[in-house]
């Protein structure tokens, strides 16, 4: 899991926030629209259009100002960013109230659109801030119902052509039962949404630190199986320098026992080494954030892997052919580790294939990608295991009878490597009838590691 710090959350929040805002600018024009065209309702539609209009260009400079903050990125990213929201949340409350005073003012059932800012502000600020802004609406919109109520501005009444007019914000009793009734709720609404949204971000921020702390716990894990790997190798390759002298008895003849003993020691420090060289490979690429890419052919990866191991499917009198797709180009990526997953994936199949039996190669042109697949007709992976199979030191119920030992860890490095040349690998396969090994490489990845 990648760790999205404080500052990151905070300005995708309020870019979804200016994002939403172009819903509600389209929310108010149709329903002005609709009621003067439609309901034929006696609305005040210039003014209504005149402050979407203002709307826009509100939105328009919140997230001009916005993407200068980011482009600049100051220290105090944070305070900079929630200064945008509080102009955007203070902005939309005076223009709520706007709206308001020219479609009914209190005798408009909308008028309760302003929790809905109010709940807002209660998830992207502090509870302090939140009580600030419910505050700041409440005395915005009781100063227009007090107003049209003493007559000082005029009411524009949200009233059907050709009824008479309602004068229920001329009601003493009505204004305050509603108004007061509106401030309770708003109140404890707020106060609601900010103990959930506190609980929310604490739980937020305990995940990121946890997370965080994770992660260097994993770096110093890394960091220590580098070391411990590279004195095993170191080690590894003294001693089976000193078996290979004796097997090939350039320090004298040994009976038939010895020899035997001494090829299995031999053979499994061979097996060992290539396993501290996997574990060795997959601990650097995860410590190192520098991945080199070149422009290379993937046909010619294939052809070059097919050839190195073709003695091994010889050995089993395995079919193995290789089908490329002529359209398919060079894509750009780390050369050297894309033809290492390709020789492990082939090796892979060749190992759990029985004799006689096939391994196919194809590479496929898609539209911004390459597709290879490596399919085979072996023992298969139960299905129930899919999902394991690129997981460290896993390896297949079906296969612990095989003879050739596996450590399970080729097919974790597989993907890592896919995943660093931001590719994606899955795998499709029926235990008995064979699998196919499918990845697919982008032809020009992002500009990232």
């Amino acid at each position: 899991m990648d760790l999205v710090p404080q500052e990151t959350r905070l300005i995708k929040r309020t870019f979804w926030l200016i994002n939403h805002r172009w819903i509600a600018i389209g929310a108010v024009i149709l329903f002005t629209i609709l009621a003067k065209k439609v309901i034929k309702v006696e609305i005040q539609d210039v003014a209504l259009y005149c402050v979407s209009g203002l709307l826009v260009i509100e939105n328009l400079l919140a997230l001009f100002i916005l993407k200068k903050i980011i482009k600049r990125n100051p220290v105090n990213l944070n305070n900079s960013v929630k200064k945008v929201i509080h102009f955007q949340i203070f902005a939309d409350l005076i223009a709520l109230t706007v709206l308001l005073h020219y479609s009914g003012g209190i005798g408009n059932p909308f008028f309760t659109v302003y929790i809905f800012h109010l709940v807002i502000a209660s998830i992207l600020l502090s509870e302090l801030e939140t009580y600030v802004l419910t505050t700041f609406a409440l005395l915005l919109f009781g100063l227009v119902v007090y107003l049209e109520y003493t007559g000082i501005i005029e009411h524009y009444c949200l009233c059907r052509e050709g009824y008479t007019h309602q004068s229920l914000y001329q009601e003493g009793t009505y204004v305050f039962r509603t108004y007061s009734s509106f401030a309770i709720t708003s109140f404890i609404l707020v106060y609601l949404a900010s103990s959930i949204g506190k609980r929310l971000r604490n739980q937020e921020n305990s995940l990121s630190r946890a997370i965080e702390k994770l992660q260097k716990q994993d770096a110093i894990k890394n960091e220590y199986v580098l070391r411990v790997t590279h004195d095993i190798k170191g080690n590894l390759a003294a001693i089976q320098t000193n078996l290979a002298v004796l097997t090939n008895k350039i320090v004298g003849s040994l009976d038939e026992k010895q020899e035997e003993f001494l090829n299995r020691a031999y053979q499994r420090t061979i097996k060992l080494t290539n396993f501290v060289k996997n574990l060795l490979r997959l601990t650097n690429m995860r410590l190192k954030e520098e991945f080199d890419k070149e422009a290379f052919s993937i046909n010619d990866v294939v052809i070059k892997s097919v050839n190195a191991v073709e003695t091994n499917a010889i050995d089993k009198s395995i079919k193995l052919e290789y089908y490329i797709d002529d359209s398919v180009d060079n894509i750009i990526g780390n050369l050297l580790s894309i033809e290492e997953v390709i020789t492990n994936l082939i090796l892979n199949s060749i190992k759990y294939t029985p004799e006689k039996g096939d391994v196919t190669i194809r590479t496929q042109n898609l539209k911004n990608q390459v597709l290879v697949e490596i399919e085979d007709n072996g023992v298969g992976i139960p299905k129930e295991e899919h999902e394991k199979v690129f997981d460290e030191f896993f390896r297949g119920s079906n296969v612990k009878h095989i003879k050739e030992d596996s450590t399970g860890i080729g097919l974790s490095l597989v993907k890592t490597i896919i995943n660093r040349n931001n590719g994606k690998i899955w795998i499709e396969s029926e235990e008995g009838k064979g699998s196919i090994f499918r990845f697919t490489l982008p032809k020009n990845p992002p500009d990232n590691n």
